[in-house]
């Protein structure tokens, strides 16, 4: 999956984090409603702007963002 089509890094949107799309929803959040066990239909449900592969997106950014702080570390 090639996050970098769907993962927007703005200075002046949400405080720079990396928000989908250019739109003001988090990775973080996504991330979030995903470890308080809302079903990926759920999320999509709450907010319609969100694709799948939003959601995918949102995983390989963070999977990729903690595989390059651990190659960091070594």
């Amino acid at each position: 999956m090639n996050y970098q089509q769907y993962i927007t890094i703005e200075p002046d949107k949400r405080g720079g984090k990396p928000c989908i799309r250019g739109l003001r929803i988090t990775v973080y959040d996504v991330l979030d409603y995903l470890a308080s066990d809302m079903s990926e239909a759920e999320i999509l449900e709450d907010f319609p702007d969100l694709t799948r592969d939003d959601i995918k997106a949102c995983i390989a950014f963070a999977a990729d963002r903690e595989r390059k702080l651990f190659s960091s570390a070594a």
